[in-house]
């Protein structure tokens, strides 16, 4: 049976899909509460009126036996049917609700590891002056126990991304929260009035406000502006700026380094992050001097992808989020690795009730001819 208390478990979003496909009129323009009243209004008049046909039936089936058998025998078993009939769930609002509930916990689940080697972490990464980059890892275990730490609080739990400001005595404050979702490891939060100090804290948030936190990030300070070039969006933007970029998010501080965002940007990118720039350049000038032939041609090849969606909308391209513009314009930036790839582009409306993807098949294939060599007397 469908209740108050069963429906206010469910998400604005969530009820409001469901009012949708039941017709209730002018629910895109309703609150949570006023979904709950109309969804439970409009269910007590449908079981209003099966409960009027039902008693009709029952009524017809009585007075049909009583006709028919001896009236020691006309019992009320009819009735019994009917009112069973009547208090059996609509199965099309079980469906909803079931199909809602799974939506809801596939959102809540935002863990990617697991295993013997699974564990939790969150690294923030200074842009430049106004962005930052938080990436995260969480284990299922750690969900589980998020779960049983809130107990009758998990129902109504979101997923949520803290990012505190931290003073100089080391005092942190909220300064946003932002929801966010599975599928999703990695987040770009935008920052004013440089230059400031964050710290990230990934966790769930319940309806009353209880707060379960699953790690904490390392500690970064944004530059003043124009201290430092625009970087793109973008893992392959990382990769050539990651010293830089190590170097802005505390990696050059004895006191705040952190080893979960060294460590990160170590596995990430398979080399030692953080060396004196002296000592790269060395080993870079001698491994080229030892190893570099005597006439090179390398050829790479970077992909862009550009497009316009609604203005306000949530962009992802291969579950990494994509900045959209006031305009509902974006541009994404990217290295193209030599092989066949699948780029799956997802837009979803700011509500949350429309989504809208378009999948791009793209294959790079380099073929590295033979060497030719001319002879000077040719």
């Amino acid at each position: 049976m469908i209740t108050a208390a069963s429906l206010k478990e469910y998400t604005a979003k969530d009820l409001a899909q469901m009012a949708k496909s039941r017709g209730v009129s002018g629910w895109h323009s309703m609150r949570k509460d006023e979904l709950v009243k109309a969804i439970l209004k409009l269910n007590k008049s449908q079981g209003s009126r099966k409960a009027s046909s039902a008693a009709k039936s029952v009524k017809s089936d009585a007075a049909s036996a009583k006709r028919s058998r001896p009236a020691a025998s006309s019992k009320a078993t009819p009735a019994k049917n009917g009112a069973a009939r009547v208090e059996k769930s609509n199965p099309k609002v079980v469906r909803e609700i079931q199909d809602a509930h799974q939506r809801r916990e596939q959102l809540k689940d935002i863990s990617h590891t697991d295993g013997e080697t699974a564990h939790d972490r969150i690294a923030l990464m200074v842009r430049d002056s106004y962005w930052l980059h938080a990436y995260w890892e969480i284990s299922r275990k750690s969900i589980q126990r998020a779960k049983a730490a809130l107990a009758e609080h998990w129902h109504t739990a979101r997923p949520v991304l803290r990012l505190m400001e931290v003073d100089g005595g080391a005092a942190e404050r909220v300064v946003r929260q932002i929801d966010i979702h599975g599928g999703v490891r990695n987040w770009y939060i935008d920052v004013n009035e440089p230059p400031k100090s964050f710290r990230a804290v990934i966790g769930y948030v319940s309806a009353s406000g209880k707060f379960h936190a699953l790690s904490r990030s390392n500690l970064v300070t944004t530059p003043e502006p124009g201290a430092c070039d625009d970087v793109d969006a973008n893992w392959s933007d990382v990769a050539e700026n990651v010293d830089r970029i190590y170097a802005l998010s505390g990696g050059n501080d004895d006191e705040n380094v952190s080893r979960e965002l060294k460590e990160l940007l170590e596995e990430r990118f398979s080399r030692p992050i953080g060396e004196p720039l002296g000592a790269q350049l060395g080993k870079v000038a001698e491994r080229l001097h030892r190893q570099r032939p005597e006439f090179e041609l390398d050829v790479d090849v970077e992909m862009i992808v550009y497009g316009r969606t609604r203005t306000g909308a949530y962009v992802t391209l291969s579950g990494d989020p994509v900045k959209v513009h006031e305009d509902g314009a974006f541009l994404v930036k990217m290295n193209l690795p030599d092989k066949r790839q699948i780029f799956p582009i997802v837009a979803r409306s700011h509500d949350g009730l429309e989504q809208r993807t378009v999948a791009l098949a793209i294959e790079r294939n380099t073929k590295i001819m033979d060497p030719v060599s001319h002879d000077s007397g040719d």
